[in-house]
């Protein structure tokens, strides 16, 4: 039985009942995957490009990380405009309208013939898509009960190592083959086709769906029998070392911006966003210019941090959930200490292909196992109608590590001679620095109502 758009979500036990549930929920998530896919293809495209690009320019290491680095001072000046707006309007129009926009100017990028050219559309780029990952948290957060969102977040987020396995390879194939602007004009094409895709498929609240019937809708709310056998039991030390405790949710956006645990958050991810993107914005020149891999062969390698990373995201997200049930500190602290020596390992291993490719996996993997919960955190601290706000404020302020790391790696690397040991120990202090800050949040403890209400 399909719910009509005006539906309410309290729905009795018996109307939940009446009729096996639907799972279109997980028909959104595999677009929401797909979506931010290719949103990933588009900003990290790049990376694989900027050999080419170096060479044809005859620019610097500072001039290709600003390359790099203004697509997310664009992202990260969009985001809380887009949070306030999805927060009233919801995020379907808006979503589709973004992909499209991102796609274009994607297109647009094959036609540069300057330095300036890529850096103006690099940040034209970042502002166009900067509403998506609001948008698409805000789906997780509306469409998965709170027993599912760290596993579900864990797939959106495994979204964005999936892209950088095999971005690099077709990329370097495609501008090896008909020149580095054909990669963006390629590239461009699967957005266009995603915006229509969301707009068929995603409505901003499961009930507004035809698809999802009444049972669904239940599960979503929590107001089945099964979410009364949902216990989230203590875990002694573990409790105490992550500081968990009743809180209040933050109703408004005045909250949220007034929220140590919100503001913590962001600052923890700006310091994870350095690496992930400083990442993801050197290692194929790391490899060609250190550890002196062919093009062909660094098309390959630098995927494995992503590798590591998928898997690391997947199960950190099920982690979250199942063995921790629902607590979100523990795995970002594992995140940031073992990315941190990893980090380390990677910056001493020997020239041997094969350790090479371990390191960087593991170092995907650690720095993705609780990348997720940087975004379910907030979930538990916030409603659906504060969620999209404090998530663009944790965005905007963690994606801002994004703008800074590229070019910091690329200064470091011009003031000493292209030594990446030294550059990438400026990953280690940070990851650090992320590892303190998370020690200072409160773990939110879910309401016993919530756990309650088909008890009502």
């Amino acid at each position: 039985m399909a719910l009509s758009t005006g539906a309410s979500p309290e729905l009795s036990r018996t109307a939940a009942a009446s009729a096996k549930a639907t799972r279109y929920r997980w028909v959104v998530m595999a677009t929401i995957f797909a979506g931010y896919v290719i949103c990933m293809a588009d900003r990290s495209n790049i990376g694989a490009v900027l050999p080419f690009v170096k060479a044809e320019f005859h620019i610097d290491n500072f001039t290709s990380g600003a390359i790099s680095s203004f697509f997310f001072l664009g992202y990260a000046v969009s985001q809380i405009p887009a949070g306030l707006v999805i927060g009233k309007k919801g995020t379907r129009a808006i979503v589709s309208i973004a992909i499209l926009a991102f796609s274009i100017v994607t297109f647009l990028m094959g036609f540069t013939m300057a330095a300036v050219g890529l850096l103006v559309l690099r940040l034209l780029l970042g502002l166009a898509e900067g509403p998506v990952p609001v948008g698409m948290t805000s789906t997780v957060n509306a469409w998965f009960p709170p027993r599912e969102k760290g596993t579900a977040t864990g797939l959106y987020i495994a979204s964005t190592q999936f892209a950088p396995i095999i971005v690099p390879a077709i990329a370097i194939a495609i501008a090896s083959a008909t020149g580095w602007r054909s990669v963006f004009f390629w590239f461009a094409v699967p957005g266009v086709l995603m915006a229509a895709v969301w707009w068929f498929i995603v409505r901003n609240r499961p009930e507004q769906h035809p698809r999802v019937n009444a049972a669904e809708v239940a599960h979503i709310y929590d107001t089945t029998v099964e979410a009364k056998k949902t216990e989230f039991r203590p875990m002694g030390w573990l409790d105490k070392l992550i500081r968990l405790k009743d809180v209040d949710k933050l109703e408004t956006n005045g909250q949220v911006l007034r929220s140590w645990n919100v503001w913590g958050d962001t600052l923890a991810y700006f310091f994870m966003n350095n690496v992930n993107y400083g990442l993801l914005t050197w290692v194929p020149l790391y490899l060609v210019q250190a550890r002196h891999f062919d093009l062909t062969s660094t098309g390959f390698i630098a995927a494995a941090p992503a590798v590591g990373g998928l898997i690391g995201a997947m199960t950190g997200g099920v982690v979250s959930d199942k063995v921790f049930q629902g607590r979100r500190k523990p795995t970002m602290l594992l995140t940031a200490f073992f990315a941190a020596v990893m980090m380390v390992t990677v910056i001493n291993a020997p020239q041997n292909t094969a350790l090479i490719v371990l390191s960087l996996m593991l170092t995907g993997f650690f720095l993705n196992i609780g990348w997720p919960m940087f975004t379910a955190y907030p979930m538990g601290l916030t409603n659906n109608k504060t969620y999209p706000f404090a998530i663009s404020v944790i965005n905007s302020g963690g994606n801002l590590g994004g703008f800074f790391a590229p070019m910091i790696v690329g200064a470091l690397l011009d003031a000493t001679g292209s030594n990446y040991g030294f550059a990438f120990s400026y990953f280690v202090v940070v990851l650090l620095l992320a590892f303190v800050v998370i020690f200072t949040l409160v773990e939110a403890r879910p309401k016993a109502a919530e756990h309650a209400l088909a008890a009502k």
